[in-house]
């Protein structure tokens, strides 16, 4: 009985591990350029004396969905979208580079260029991209920025910079807490001239809500399941110890 307690044990923790990831993708339903967290659970055998059936459930993080997400018409002109595959290079908060879809960009107050999330977007060579006050402001496909100067005619166009757009495989990258891909081996990837940003677009989360609760439902059923059999075994245990007495 021990052993069923156990195994049930480590099944309802690992389902309440995915109930969170599941929890944390619906929540982020609505965040642009967002990737779904995967996560599963596989056994693992029990070290130690016994037979080889003495197995435990392992979470395992599996990555996250490569998927797209819909494309919206926001008509904005710093709203840019990466179209297929390829990031965005973004300076993270403790000053690493990280690679984004998130395309809602924005100039601050003191020039420059950042995703809603507030990171520095990175230009091709490496460093954040710094606007110049501008009447006007444009983003091509290749992620070259064009303005119109202050006080200069619209037919003024200047280059500041051009987006670090980047397209590196997918199994050479990892999640980190922040939401930011990074390279496994801490690398730096070369730009890649193929990737094309779309602007006055935005790039939603690739995060299926009606699927992410039909899950939550299927996980709560599951881990119920599980409390059951250590109620079961409880009972099992207390019943057997009453027999014991009367012997």
């Amino acid at each position: 009985m021990d052993r069923l307690l156990y195994t049930a044990m480590s099944g309802a923790r690992q389902l309440m591990e995915a109930q969170a990831v599941n929890s944390h993708n619906l929540a982020n339903v609505s965040t642009i350029g967002f990737r779904a967290d995967l996560h599963a659970a596989v056994q693992s055998r029990v070290p130690g004396a016994g037979l080889e059936t003495r197995v435990q459930s392992v979470g395992q993080n599996i990555g996250w969905n490569q998927s797209g997400g819909p494309q919206m018409h926001t008509g904005r002109e710093l709203d840019v979208a990466v179209q297929g595959t390829g990031f965005i290079a973004v300076q993270a908060r403790d000053g690493s580079e990280g690679f984004s879809r998130a395309g809602d960009l924005r100039v601050d107050e003191n020039g420059l260029l950042r995703t809603g999330a507030g990171l520095a977007v990175l230009g091709d060579g490496g460093a954040p991209i710094a606007v110049p006050q501008h009447s006007s402001i444009s983003i091509g496909e290749d992620g070259t920025i064009s303005i119109v100067p202050l006080g200069q005619t619209a037919n003024t166009n200047t280059t500041v910079d051009r987006i670090r757009l980047v397209n590196p495989d997918p199994a050479l990258l990892a999640k980190g807490t922040d939401g930011l891909l990074r390279m496994t081996d801490a690398s730096s990837p070369a730009a890649d001239a193929a990737v094309t940003l779309r602007s006055g677009t935005l790039e939603g989360s690739n995060v299926n809500a009606a699927n992410a609760l039909v899950e939550m439902i299927q996980i709560a059923r599951q881990y119920e399941m599980q409390v059951k059999l250590m109620t079961t075994v409880e009972e099992n245990d207390q019943r057997s110890s009453q027999l014991l007495r009367l012997g």
